[in-house]
């Protein structure tokens, strides 16, 4: 089955395809709240600063009627997390204008934001208003024995040695870091008086996903009280915070991890996540907030829900899941089945309810579109954009949808393609094909904005990429199908899926095929370009060469790995080595470019150093580009200049060799 969802000669009216230096000028627009009474939304909108080191946010607010276009609500350039008070009369949101991150205060008639924090230790992860609008809950980020966060440490006398002390096994963060002392704990923060209160909190634990209950009297969270979590064990339980006695209860949940607690509107019954095991479904289940038995809603083997909510004026929660290349917001139905009410064809994210649950605010993007605010009434009609920042940019250039097809993979299951032909297209002519693979392997990609494919389709190429077994968005099955077969389904899904392409476009041309991926996708790079010379020229990104080194230097604790892979290096040392792709670099005659980031804690860059000495010993035509200063995430969120730098490295490898017989 073909689905064509655009008409290639309907983008030869257009001036040209995206360029990389066209990212600087993308207005992203994210975090949409809507006001308690369903009249207004605020929302941060981000821009690139003109250093191209850095971004800028400010909140902007627009009618939810779409009566007129949002406007500048804050000057400030790192505006973020804005929420409304109960009343509608005033938003809070973080900022760094001081220098130091702090929650500040706007009334929504206007005036001038002020800060309402003074911290001069830890950091605010996450806030919520309480009920009166008169107290704001803080998870803060900070040393357990700190009393008093509005105090400057004591700084200990003459120098300080260079050293980072680490005791647990869970030491090192994705972005770069290392973990500290500090740890998430509970505070109150009174406004009329500004004095901050400790509430909960311990150094053997973080406080995750507090929330506060309808009538402002309890806090319900989820933590692991075994002291386990920095040696990555999987246990979290549920508790309540009585805020009056400060008594802390933990539901009877079943064993392992329960997580993520949504309190019902009528404040009787929480919902919650619970995952029995690593890799296995993560259920939704209700349970009474006095204790009770709990009930499955949701069994998680065909969508794996996330951002539940559940409204006022609805007997049954809402949620968000990746679907087939889709991120649609549901409600789910008394029978647990589940039906998209909005976004199909599209990703949509951060949804917020007014006060009565009627209607609802959300950001939503495309692969034509980047986000933008959308409201609609909470069964998914009357849905319509409020803004649309890009537009007249978007309208001078050449982008277009994808062209969505199926295919059978070696199992006898079905796989979906994702393709763009080239800016430009005309029949009769060939083109070379890039095969861009998505990371993961958990994850989805499909009808959402990310740059790059388009910048790929302007420079000449036709791009392909599919949800290889491993990936969300097709149930529990089909994503658990990669478990101990890295290099295996992962590997024959795309290359099933090059070979699809092949066979329903007549235009592409089987000599000019490349290839290029990110962190799994690189992984999955390295190893094709192992086992078959079909590519032309490979750019590999953030990859892992060598499972064995990769286990003792990323982020991930033993035994994290060691459910990953079945074993640790001492028990299953077969596998960690029989799917490293430097086992067989001997193999690789693929042109191959190296992106990595020094910072990376996921891949670190070491991964990138071995590939890139293997390929050299082999005689292999390579270069390896670093960014000092980023980490996994270069692609989507590194500093501006680096991310365009990282486009531009991969266009000129690409055309380099493309041409080269």
């Amino acid at each position: 089955m073909l689905l064509v969802l655009a008409s290639p000669a309907a983008l030869q009216a257009q001036e040209r395809g995206m360029q990389p230096a066209d990212y600087y000028h993308l207005k992203m627009s994210s975090d949409a709240q809507i006001s308690p009474d369903g009249t207004r939304i605020v929302f941060v909108r981000t821009s690139i600063a003109e250093d191209r080191r850095s971004r800028e946010s400010s909140l902007w607010m627009v009618p939810a009627d779409g009566s007129a276009a949002p406007y500048a609500f804050t000057q400030g350039t790192s505006d973020r997390s804005p929420r409304w008070s109960p009343s509608g009369d005033r938003i809070a949101f973080l900022s760094s204008r001081d220098e130091k991150p702090q929650l500040h205060i706007i009334r929504t008639d206007g005036g001038e934001a002020h800060a309402v924090t003074e911290l001069e230790q830890g950091s605010i992860r996450a806030y919520e208003w309480l009920p009166s609008g008169e107290r704001v809950l803080l998870t803060l980020s900070i040393d357990p024995s700190v009393e008093d966060p509005t105090e400057e440490a004591d700084e200990p006398e003459g120098p300080r040695p260079d050293t980072t002390v680490v005791r647990e096994a869970a030491y090192r963060t994705g972005a770069g870091s290392f973990l500290g002392a500090e740890r998430h704990t509970l505070w109150m923060l009174t406004l009329d008086e500004g004095t901050l209160t400790p509430l909960a909190g311990d150094s053997d634990y973080h406080i995750h996903n507090a929330t506060v209950s309808p009538d402002g009297e309890t806090v319900a969270f989820n933590a692991d009280f075994t002291g386990e979590e920095f040696d990555a064990g999987f246990n979290q339980d549920i508790h309540l915070l009585a805020l009056d006695s400060g008594e802390v209860r933990t539901l009877d949940t079943p064993e392992r991890r329960a997580q993520n607690p949504v309190f019902s509107p009528d404040g009787t019954h929480l919902l919650y996540h619970h995952t029995a095991d690593r890799y296995e479904p993560t259920e939704l289940h209700r349970i009474p907030v006095d204790g009770g038995t709990p009930e499955v809603l949701h069994d998680g083997m065909n969508l794996s829900t996330s951002s539940v909510q559940w409204p006022a004026g609805h007997d049954q929660p809402f949620f968000s899941a990746d679907y087939r290349g889709s991120h649609p917001i549901f409600q789910l139905t008394p029978t647990a089945s589940a039906s998209a009410l909005i976004g199909e064809g599209a990703s949509l994210s951060t949804p917020s309810f007014s006060d009565d649950g009627t209607r609802i605010a959300y950001t939503r993007h495309d692969e034509t579109t980047p986000p933008q605010v959308w409201t609609a009434r909470a069964d998914g009609s009357d849905a319509q954009a409020l803004s649309t920042f890009n537009a007249e940019m978007l309208d001078s250039l050449a982008v277009q949808p994808y062209e969505r097809f199926t295919f059978e993979h070696d199992g006898g299951g079905t796989l979906d393609g994702f393709l763009l032909r080239p800016v430009g297209f005309e029949d009769g002519d060939s083109y070379p094909l890039v095969l861009n693979i998505k990371g993961g392997p958990g994850g989805m990609w499909g009808h959402e904005w990310f740059h790059e494919m388009q910048m790929l389709a302007a420079a000449g190429y036709g791009v392909v990429f599919t949800n290889y077994r491993g990936s969300t968005g097709y149930g529990y099955d089909f994503q658990s199908a990669v478990r101990l077969d890295y290099g295996g389904v992962d590997y024959r899904d795309n290359m099933a899926l090059v070979d699809a392409a092949l066979e329903r476009f007549d235009w592409i041309d089987d000599e000019r095929l490349l290839i290029t991926g990110g962190s799994h996708g690189g992984f999955l790079t390295n190893w094709i370009t192992t086992q078959t010379d079909r590519f032309r020229a490979a750019v590999t990104q953030r990859s892992v060469s060598n499972w064995i080194s990769e286990a003792g230097t990323q982020a991930f604790p033993p035994r994290e790995m060691n459910a990953e892979f079945g074993g640790s290096l001492w028990t299953n040392f077969d596998y960690y080595w029989n799917r490293s792709p430097l086992q067989f670099a001997d193999q690789v005659t693929t042109p191959t470019l190296i992106i990595h980031s020094q910072n990376d804690h996921i891949t670190p860059i070491g991964q990138g150093m071995e590939w890139y000495y293997a390929l050299k010993n082999g005689g292999v035509p390579t270069k390896m580009v670093m960014f000092a200063g980023e980490g996994h995430g270069l692609s989507r969120g590194g500093a501006p200049v680096n991310l365009v730098e990282r486009l531009k490295q991969m266009m000129q490898w690409f055309e380099q060799w493309d041409g080269v017989e």
